[in-house]
């Protein structure tokens, strides 16, 4: 009976309740970062370029991968508004989830399985690996030439070792 009675209460007051999603017009930050109000969201299990990361392409000219990452990003999310994200943790000062379009479409998967991020199988727990392998194979964004992994990138650039893992 005391039970119920402590259970009826924390529901009551919304302690055992589970996080709201995140919902409203997303501003891409870069490819694997979104700002909804004034709540940052890094995408979980998925890295992208950074956006002054340079790759080739398949004719071994280069290009901004990470500008062109979050421009194709900010076309996706435009087309179906608003975002709704499924918050998990946070990092640093973002929040971590894993987001949707209007219309269903998991965004996160989406940016892997065309080419515009990797999965990172530590966060990702191996979620999006057909995604990636399906993008690899037809040689979408980053697939269709050479690119650095976006942490390596990170590393050389900030003089650190690159945590990958």
């Amino acid at each position: 009976m005391k039970l119920t009675v402590v259970a009826g209460v924390l529901l009551a007051c919304g302690v055992a309740k589970a996080a709201e999603p995140l919902i409203g017009r997303a501003s891409v930050v870069d490819g694997d970062t979104i700002d909804i109000g004034k709540t940052r969201v890094r995408f979980s299990g998925v890295d992208a370029p950074e956006s002054w990361q340079r790759c080739r392409d398949g004719d071994g000219g280069e290009y901004r991968c990470g500008h062109a990452a979050a421009m194709a990003l900010d076309r996706f999310l435009a087309a179906s508004r608003p975002t709704r994200c499924e918050l998990a943790g946070r990092d640093r000062d973002r929040r971590i989830g894993t987001c949707f379009r209007a219309d269903g479409t998991d965004v996160n998967r989406w940016l892997v399985e065309n080419g515009h991020a990797l999965e990172w199988p530590k966060y990702s727990k191996g979620a999006y690996a057909d995604a990636q392998r399906s993008a690899q194979s037809n040689g979408l964004g980053i697939w269709r030439g050479e690119f650095q992994l976006p942490c390596e990138v990170r590393a050389k650039r900030w003089k650190r070792e690159a945590r990958c893992d």
